[in-house]
């Protein structure tokens, strides 16, 4: 046993140096055989030979995956060598893309005279025109669809209104001419010193004009009640033939009663053509003066009839309050009739004399928001505000004078100059459109359509005018050849 044993010993001592597994197995297998020499018995040596075989499989496998590993540290020492290499390369290529953008830049500013400062600049201006550009195109979208629905939902409603309502306008201006049947009667109009027309002057109220017009008087006053007056009582004293303080007095007398009649008269008329009833005769008195007043040339109580019948349609279509409507309609320029005796503005005015004769708060509010002093709160008063739009702004309702017909057109076309492109500005059909003549080299379409955009914001900012006024941008670019 001593001599197998010490031979089994040395055996394994040079395995061991080389392999653990080699070493365990051979030893294993050194005492597996010593035992069976000395045991001799079959089932322990066919028990040992299975194991020394399991043990001889096992050692392969380690040896096997021993290789496999010094192989993958084998790939992974060279991966690692060459990322590395990859890095070192990267940082180097970053210096040299650095340095090499800075040459690049310096020979850019160089070529193109502008600093890098300088370039962003030129950059954020071409963005900015880009988004102009943009915005044109969206603004000009947009205003295209919101007047299509809006045409759309406005004719269903309003082109029966119209249709169905054609009122008369009249005529009256501050002036009132008196035909004479001969030039002598301008004398006896004088009378002795000048005392007859220092008389009628006097009681009227009215400047009587005698100048060079042949067998012709004019008066002149704002006040179109005492014009009136003053017409009756020169026509009745021309008929009459005896002009002279004493009969002057006596026919203004008459006059001033029958004008005073037929003044309630012209109040309850243009409650009947309205279908309206429970008016105070107060109320209708002061109405009835707005006969001899006008607004822009339109006869004010025949522009109230208009617009009170229009407001009474508009307001059946929308299911609004139709006496609430036309009632606050006949009114709304209630305070015209008293604007040159008491202060204030003529809708505060009127609102307070309907409060004062027991008109509703409805109709009252709706009178005093008619001009946006008070922001409307009700459908009633946005109804009047519309009605009496619709009825001024219709061609031929009113007139202006000549100072500010020129007036406002000049305003408009000096609106429209302002733009820096504009080359030139015609204002078109009494100023109720402009077109604008852009220079084609500095405007683009889009720029046009922002243009167009801008003067109508700055004309309802700045110009107060009925209606609408159409603005018009032409780009127009010609080429021209002579062929000889």
């Amino acid at each position: 046993m001593e001599p197998g044993s010490t031979q089994g010993g040395n055996a394994a001592g040079p395995a061991s140096s080389t392999n653990p597994l080699r070493a365990v197995a051979s030893a294993v297998g050194a005492k597996a055989s010593a035992i069976g020499a000395a045991a001799l018995d079959p089932g322990l040596a066919e028990e040992l030979g299975v194991r020394r075989n399991e043990l001889a499989r096992m050692e392969e496998q380690a040896l096997r995956e021993q290789e496999s590993l010094r192989i993958r540290a084998a790939e992974m020492e060279r991966r690692e060598n060459a990322l590395s290499d990859r890095e070192r390369n990267l940082d180097r290529q970053t210096t040299e893309l650095k340095q090499r953008k800075k040459v690049l830049l310096n020979e850019l500013e160089k070529l193109t005279g502008l600093s890098s400062n300088e370039a962003k600049q030129v950059f954020v201006s071409e963005v900015e025109h880009e988004a102009r550009q943009m915005a044109g195109l969206a603004v000009q979208r947009v205003e295209e669809e919101t007047r299509r629905i809006a045409d759309a939902k406005a004719r269903s409603i309003l082109a029966m209104v119209m249709g169905r309502l054609a009122g008369a306008v009249a005529g009256e201006l501050t002036t009132k001419t008196i035909s004479l049947p001969n030039d002598e009667m301008k004398g006896r109009i004088i009378g002795r010193e000048g005392r007859n027309i220092r008389a009628l002057e006097a009681l009227t109220g009215v400047d009587i004009i005698v100048d060079e017009t042949p067998e012709t008087v004019t008066l002149s006053s704002f006040d179109g009640v005492r014009r009136e007056i003053a017409r009756i009582t020169l026509e009745r004293l021309i008929a009459d033939g005896r002009i002279q303080p004493s009969t002057i007095e006596e026919f203004y007398e008459t006059a001033k009663s029958e004008i005073g009649a037929r003044i309630l008269e012209y109040g309850r008329e243009a409650e009947l053509a309205v279908g309206l009833h429970g008016i105070p005769d107060e109320i209708l008195e002061i109405l009835g003066r707005l006969h001899f007043r006008t607004s822009y040339g339109q006869n004010v109580l025949a522009h109230l009839i208009e617009a009170s019948r229009l407001a009474g349609l508009v307001a059946a279509e929308l299911g609004a309050s139709v006496e609430t409507a036309k009632r606050a309609t006949l009114l709304h320029d209630l305070g015209k009739a008293m604007s040159h005796e008491v202060e204030g503005n003529h809708a505060d005015i009127g609102a307070r004399l309907a409060h004062r004769y027991g008109e509703s708060d409805a109709v009252v509010h709706a009178i005093e928001s008619h001009h946006n002093e008070v922001a409307p709160r009700t459908v009633e008063a946005v109804i009047v505000q519309i009605a009496d739009s619709l009825s001024g702004a219709r061609p031929g309702a009113r007139g202006e004078a000549l100072e500010q017909y020129v007036g406002r057109m000049r305003d408009l076309e000096q609106i429209a100059s302002r733009h820096a492109a504009v080359d030139r500005v015609a204002a078109m059909r009494a100023g109720r459109e402009i077109r604008v003549i852009v220079d084609p080299g500095k405007v683009t379409d889009e720029d046009a359509a922002m243009i167009s955009h801008e003067v109508a914001r700055a004309i309802e900012r700045e110009v107060d005018f009925p209606g609408r006024i159409k603005i018009t941008v032409i780009r127009e670019t010609r080429a021209t050849e002579f062929a000889s």
